[in-house]
């Protein structure tokens, strides 16, 4: 829904501590999403991505995982 004129329907998460991992060959782990390489490339929410979605949805972000 558009507020204040501006009609956001969807955002990229990136920042600079992406070009460290990739300079790290992906030895370090950055980001909003834990990949398991070992187990099928299954992907796990880190708390991060938790406070994120609260971010984006107005709420203080101030806990880990969603209650």
């Amino acid at each position: 829904m558009a507020r204040d004129g501006v009609d956001v329907r969807g955002y990229f998460a990136w920042s600079l501590l992406d070009n460290f991992e990739w300079a790290q060959g992906y030895t370090k782990r950055f980001g909003l999403i834990y990949v398991d390489y070992k187990n099928e490339l299954s992907r796990h929410p880190k708390s991060s991505a938790y406070w994120f979605l609260r971010f984006l949805k107005g709420g203080d972000g101030k806990n880990g995982k969603e209650d």
